[in-house]
Formats: structure tokens, C-alpha cells, sequence
């Protein structure tokens, strides 16, 4: 299992749904770097369960307890470990099912991978609960990138066929950013949200679930930030994106639309301004060849709807060998976009805290 990311930025996740604990070891973090517990608990509490109509009813507090690497609120140099507790699991609802494969879920490819040996309860190391130490991993990624002038915000993009309005690609206000951190349903668009809300609701109503799209912006991004192939920043925090259970398709800038545009459409001209390149569209997402442009850096997510859903549905008994008619039981989230908002935006903390950690014209962070 490969279970750590990253050469300088380095993490290790560990923990199952519902296991004593879950958490993340961090490697890198340069000794003496400020650490304010206080912003990672505002992020660990926006992506917490239990908090709002359209998440799950388990309820955690997702605190993290920081048991090695910081002292005095500094970091020390050595590996830095937070740890979150478990404390409102329910195994009793998976009893039935360690057999029977809930379809959209990684129930059968786990079971054949790891032989049946893998934990099934929630999910097991498979599970969005493991999206809590990735955000606690953001928020010092984020603490980090403050330092360098670089703000980061996302909004919920769409829900269902609800859609709210999209960043302005070439003006993102650091303001705009901060006030969706603030958000418990963060939207440009505010009165989108009855709509959005309704929809989860008509298909909680129905024993269902839906997804959605997030929308995720960096701001204060120097150009030259990122390698050609393997190093791209659309790469890296590609990779990390998929390392969240629900998400399903990332795009930067214009993304797919790109396939139906001429260069001249797609190409974004460039100018000097106050002595620097500036372009004058940014259908790119702020990355070109890999490598930042000094544009916002511009990242989309499309996650798809909570898997575990009261309706019957046809699926396996491995160890029976037969078909069965499974309907899950359970706490689920009808709809998991309004907390993954955090979730992505730790993703690209990450990313960018990664490869800033790897440049050296950005040698303050190492």
C-alpha cells in the first residue's frame, strides 16, 4: 500500500473509519516554522461531520492532537504527527455487508487486493474519513504558502444541475478567497443555495444521493513554480486530487473545453504591465508546460455522488458466490460536496507547498 507522498513535503497517512484513530505524519516542515493550532482547527471544522442537513448524521469533532514534532507552538524539525480520534463509530452497520459489495464503492477491488484482509467498517483505510488528516495536512501547507503571499479559496460550483457563477479567471480577489473560507456553503452566488439544497434534499427523499463540481483558486502564485512532465503542478495536485475517494475528474483553467476551441481561442495573449507579464485571458489555469504563470492558478474537481444510498441495489456475496439485492445501511452524506470544499483546497495547498519546497527561486520555504 503506498500510503506517503511526496520528497520534501513529505506525508504519511495512516487509520481506518472506523479504527481508534486516523491521522498524518509530516516530514519536511523546517524547524522553527510558526505553527497556529487555531487556523488548523477552523479548517479541520469545516470539513467535520455531522454539521449541516446535507452531511452525514455521525457526528466527530475531528480534533487533531499534535503528539510529536512541535513545541511552543514551533515546529521542532522533526517529523510532526496529528493525531484525530474516532470517537462516534458504528460498526454494527456494516455486520452484514464484509461480504456483500457495495457497488460504487472499493469494496471488491480492496477485498481482491488485499485478499479479504482489508477493514470493510465505513470504508475502511478506503474511506472520505481519511480526507480529515489530508486537510489537517493542508492547513500547514497553507501556514506555510501565507508566508510566500499565497492565499487560497474555493466555492461550490455546482450541485446536482445547480450551478453557481465561476471565478473571473484573470481577476481573483485574495478578499473573494477568504470570505468562502469563512462560508459553511461557500458560493459566489448565494441565493444558489436553496436550489442546491433542494436538490440533495429531493434526492435524500428517494433514498439517494447526488454530486457536484468545486471550484478551487490560488492567488499570489510567482510564475515559475512547477517541472516539465512528472513535476507539472497539474500532475502533482492531479495526483492528489484523485487520492480523494469521491473525486472523479480534475481540469484546470478551461480544461475539457479546450477540446473544442481553436488556438487562437484557447492561446492567452500576454503584456507587460508595471514591468511584469501579465496575460490577458487565463483559459490555461495559471499553468502552462507545467509551471506556473504568475495568473491565479485555477483547479476543478468533479465529485460524484455518496456511493452508500438507501435504494436497493444488485450487487455480490464473494464468500456465498451469488448475486444478492444490497441496500445499505447506515449514516452517509446525501450529498459530500459542501465539505470536500476543504478537502480540495488542501489538495492544492499541498501541491504547491510541494513543488515551492522543490524551486529554488523560492528558497524561504526550505
Amino acid at each position: 500500500m503506498r500510503g506517503q507522498f511526496g520528497e520534501h513535503f513529505k506525508l504519511t497517512i495512516f487509520g481506518e473509519s472506523h479504527g481508534p484513530a486516523i491521522g498524518m505524519v509530516i516530514d519536511g516542515i523546517p524547524a522553527g516554522t510558526a505553527i497556529d493550532e487555531a487556523e488548523i482547527a477552523r479548517h479541520m471544522a469545516r470539513r467535520a461531520p455531522g454539521n449541516d442537513p446535507t452531511a452525514t448524521a455521525r457526528k466527530e469533532a475531528d480534533h487533531v492532537r499534535i503528539v510529536s514534532g512541535l513545541l511552543g507552538g514551533r515546529a521542532t524539525g522533526a517529523p510532526l504527527c496529528g493525531l484525530i480520534e474516532n470517537t462516534n463509530t458504528r460498526s454494527g452497520d456494516y455486520a452484514q455487508m464484509s461480504a456483500r459489495m457495495r457497488p460504487g464503492h472499493a469494496d471488491y477491488a480492496g477485498y481482491v487486493k488485499y485478499r479479504g484482509y482489508n477493514d470493510p467498517r465505513g470504508g475502511g483505510h478506503f474511506s472520505g474519513r481519511l480526507t480529515a488528516p489530508l486537510v489537517f495536512a493542508g492547513s500547514i501547507a497553507r501556514q506555510l504558502l501565507q508566508a510566500q503571499g499565497v492565499t487560497l479559496g474555493a466555492h461550490i460550483a455546482a450541485i446536482a444541475n445547480v450551478q453557481d457563477a465561476r471565478f473571473d479567471p484573470v481577476h481573483v480577489e485574495e478578499e473573494t478567497l477568504r470570505g468562502l473560507q469563512a462560508m459553511r456553503f461557500p458560493l459566489l452566488e448565494p441565493q444558489r443555495e436553496a436550489a442546491m439544497r433542494a436538490a440533495v434534499e429531493a434526492a435524500r427523499a428517494e433514498g439517494d444521493s447526488v454530486g457536484g463540481i468545486i471550484e478551487c483558486a490560488a492567488v499570489g502564485v510567482q510564475p515559475g513554480i512547477g517541472s516539465p512532465f512528472f513535476g507539472s503542478l497539474e500532475s502533482v495536485a492531479g495526483a492528489l486530487a484523485f487520492s480523494v475517494p469521491a473525486v472523479k475528474a480534475v481540469e484546470f483553467g478551461d480544461g475539457m473545453q479546450m477540446a473544442a476551441m481553436r488556438a487562437s481561442q484557447a492561446n492567452d495573449p500576454m503584456r507587460m504591465a508595471d514591468g511584469q507579464v501579465r496575460c490577458l485571458s487565463n483559459h490555461n489555469g495559471g499553468v502552462t508546460g507545467g509551471i506556473t504563470n504568475g495568473m491565479p492558478v485555477i483547479l476543478r474537481a468533479a465529485v460524484k455522488p455518496t456511493p452508500s444510498i438507501a435504494r436497493a441495489q444488485q450487487s455480490v456475496d464473494v464468500r456465498a458466490g451469488e448475486d444478492v439485492t444490497l441496500t445499505v445501511t447506515g449514516r452517509h452524506d446525501p450529498c459530500i460536496v459542501p465539505r470536500a470544499v476543504v478537502v480540495i483546497e488542501s489538495i492544492l495547498a499541498i501541491a504547491l507547498c510541494e513543488l515551492m519546497m522543490d524551486d529554488a527561486a523560492c528558497s524561504a520555504l526550505i
